[in-house]
């Protein structure tokens, strides 16, 4: 009998080291720095060069006037022209300072605001709906309103910033909690934690994945309510920013400064993106082990 059980005990022993072995992240060799490079750098330079291809295409074959389609060559001159002067890092500073600034305001907004609507269930019946419907409303039928608000200064930037990015910030937190296990915060009350330690110690950190989805989306409508700001709200003391720049060339009928002014906002999102969000999402999936979708 004895050697029966010690028989089972082994049999429970290896099935549990099974069942961990299959919780554990797979143990994948993690690929070269230039390899990372390589497939990160090589696939957007190559729809690039295809783009360009096309468009030198286009040009060639004369089917929209030069007024409407210009040559590639003609809007590398109108960039090179602002970069040779420096004027395209004046431009990039007081847009993207402005961007952060928005930003930042709005996580520290949206963040207790996602928390308090996921967890209280008459706030999110009263305004749950509404910040979904914020979220699709464009920001720049906002701008007017802000200008007659605020008048035409940094206010009224920020406050179509925070429109456009703060319903989506909570609204992703939202997600986030509400695909925790319910467990978890049984199990943070069953040891004493408080409201305030359960939102720091658990919530946050087990909604993280959705949250961080909601902050890229967040940081993707702070910049495009910035961009409708800056293309309506033209004043001198608000300096030129990309969308200002943009509405200049609208302004002359410079379709290559338009152009250069598209590829530098876009510049500047992709860049946020590959150089921010990117890394953190990185390192989010690889601390809970889902290395197969990096």
């Amino acid at each position: 009998m004895p050697q029966l059980d010690r028989s089972a005990e082994a049999d429970l022993d290896a099935v549990g080291a099974g069942l961990d072995s299959l919780d554990a992240p797979v143990g994948e060799r993690r690929p070269s720095f230039w390899k990372r490079f390589a497939w990160g750098f090589l696939p957007p330079l190559g729809a690039l060069v295809l783009l360009l291809v096309v468009w030198q295409v286009l040009w060639a074959a004369a089917f929209w006037p030069e007024s409407q389609l210009p040559a590639p060559l003609a809007v590398w001159d109108e960039f090179w022209s602002i970069v040779a002067d420096g004027q395209v890092f004046g431009f990039v500073w007081t847009s993207v300072h402005r961007a952060a600034l928005g930003f930042v305001a709005g996580v520290l907004i949206g963040t207790p605001l996602g928390l308090v609507v996921a967890k209280v269930r008459v706030v999110r019946a009263a305004i749950g709906p509404l910040l979904t419907g914020l979220q699709s409303l464009p920001s720049v039928a906002w701008v007017p309103a802000a200008i007659l608000w605020f008048g035409i200064n940094d206010a009224a930037i920020y406050f179509v910033v925070l429109l456009g990015s703060v319903p989506s910030i909570a609204n992703g937190l939202v997600s986030g909690i509400d695909q925790i296990p319910p467990i978890l915060p049984r199990v943070g009350q069953v040891m004493g934690a408080n409201r305030l330690s359960s939102a720091r110690h658990i919530l946050l950190p087990a909604a993280l994945p959705g949250f961080l989805a909601g902050l890229k989306q967040g940081w993707a409508f702070s910049w495009r309510s910035l961009m409708a700001a800056e293309l309506i709200a033209l004043s001198p003391q608000l300096g030129i920013g990309l969308g200002a720049y943009l509405n200049q060339g609208s302004s002359f009928n410079s379709m290559e400064t338009v152009i250069a002014a598209i590829f530098l906002i876009l510049l500047v999102g992709v860049g946020i993106e590959l150089l921010v969000f990117r890394p953190l999402e990185r390192a989010v999936l690889r601390a809970r082990g889902l290395t197969a979708s990096l």
